[in-house]
């Protein structure tokens, strides 16, 4: 099966996606030690951010690129990763130009979304 978003297949797509986040993990780690105990990539088709949009390609500095981000869900010591759409990247990213370091609200969506997905997620290896 191809992913229609990145040309390769969806395991392949996968894959990649999970190397990157090992590689924040291994960050998270050794920034924030013991806090961070394992790591879950949500895997959704829509943008955590908007629940509207799918997740894709989305264009910095004039390229393509994808929206890597993620972000410590601290109940449960897990570094949580995801893909965002091209609008909420972009809102993002203009928002940081303006108020550097400082969270959005749509910052605090995108952390509701994806613990609930987490949470959806551990039910579902409970079935």
């Amino acid at each position: 099966m191809r992913s229609s978003r990145h040309n390769k297949s969806v395991e392949d797509t996968k894959t990649e996606a999970d190397k990157l986040l090992n590689t924040l993990f291994t960050q998270a780690k050794a920034q924030f030690g013991d806090a961070v105990q394992s790591f879950w990539f949500y895997d959704g088709e829509l943008c955590p951010g908007c629940l509207q949009h799918p997740i894709g390609v989305v264009k910095f500095k004039g390229r393509d690129a994808l929206a890597l981000n993620a972000f410590i869900y601290r109940p449960r010591g897990v570094l949580i990763g995801y893909f965002l759409c091209e609008a909420c990247a972009s809102f993002i990213f203009k928002e940081a130009q303006k108020n550097p370091y400082k969270q959005t609200p749509l910052h605090a969506d995108i952390e509701l979304n994806l613990t609930t997905a987490y949470h959806k997620h551990l039910a579902s290896l409970d079935a």
